[in-house]
């Protein structure tokens, strides 16, 4: 079976009308929503990787369920550092929330099981996945040991080799995960956002891959690292084809619309791509 899934990630939504690092996020993710209903209403389901909105506001989450009202296919919800567990689940009262309350469920799918997993350590730019997440996820994992497993969060497990972003990650909690998810071999992709670039590897075995955001980016800077630098690099989101022996993961800057003319006959040679 063939699944096709989006992914967005970073929105960080502030009121509408109003501009962060010099960009509208409503404006964008408006973009975004657009490009998606008129090339991927086939997808199956849409998966949003954190930081929804940028300070936590209450407008800024009811503007955020305003733009996804005009989504036309299912969405689910992550949160990151810059979401605040409380207001999300005031304006999104059915999001599932664990028994601890963590926002972290399991949904079921015909191309194997999505764990979306709660990273955000509330108020903190960092991450972690404390005790309470960790046997939650360990129950999880043995329930699917027979399935595939998709894991999305919104930290990074790991470092990604940009210092900026490195010391926000989960830190020595990803290790603790590792330990938890590695060991079962099913596995077969991991999705994550806030660092804003387009990055794909593997890690302890588990191919993985994140991209930038809708609004805002970080640039490519291994030098820069007490501060997170901005740039104005192209929003994208993830077009995801999951199938049983390969996942493929397209990366498309939606307003990016320009396309070379193509003749043919004017090239004189075959298309070779």
């Amino acid at each position: 079976m063939k699944m096709k899934i989006v992914q967005i990630t970073d929105t960080h939504l502030v009121p509408r009308g109003e501009v962060l690092h010099g960009l509208d996020p409503c404006e964008r993710l408006d973009a975004c929503i657009d490009d998606i209903n008129r090339h991927h209403r086939d997808a199956e389901l849409c998966v949003i990787t954190g930081d929804l909105v940028h300070n936590g506001q209450p407008q800024a989450y009811r503007d955020l369920k305003m733009c996804l009202s005009r989504l036309e296919i299912p969405y689910h919800l992550l949160v990151g550092n810059h979401d605040h567990r409380g207001r999300l689940l005031d304006e999104f009262p059915d999001l599932p929330v664990d028994e601890n309350g963590f926002l972290q469920t399991v949904i079921e799918t015909g191309a194997g099981r999505f764990f979306l997993l709660d990273t955000i350590e509330q108020g903190m730019a960092w991450g972690a996945y404390c005790e309470k997440r960790l046997a939650w996820l360990k129950n999880a994992m043995e329930a699917a040991r027979c399935c595939p497993v998709y894991l999305f969060m919104h930290h990074p497990p790991f470092s990604v080799g940009l210092p900026c972003v490195d010391r926000l990650g989960l830190g020595t909690d990803g290790e603790r995960l590792a330990e938890v998810v590695v060991p079962y071999a099913n596995v077969r992709h991991l999705f994550f956002g806030h660092v804003h670039r387009p990055i794909t590897g593997s890690w302890r075995g588990i191919p993985y891959s994140t991209m930038r955001g809708t609004n805002h980016q970080v640039p490519l800077d291994f030098d820069a690292v007490e501060v997170v630098p901005k740039s104005h690099e192209q929003p994208a989101y993830a077009v995801v084809f999951l199938e049983e022996h390969q996942t493929t993961v397209h990366f498309h800057d939606f307003l990016d619309t320009y396309r070379v003319p193509y003749d043919k006959k004017s090239e004189g040679r075959p298309d070779w791509g």
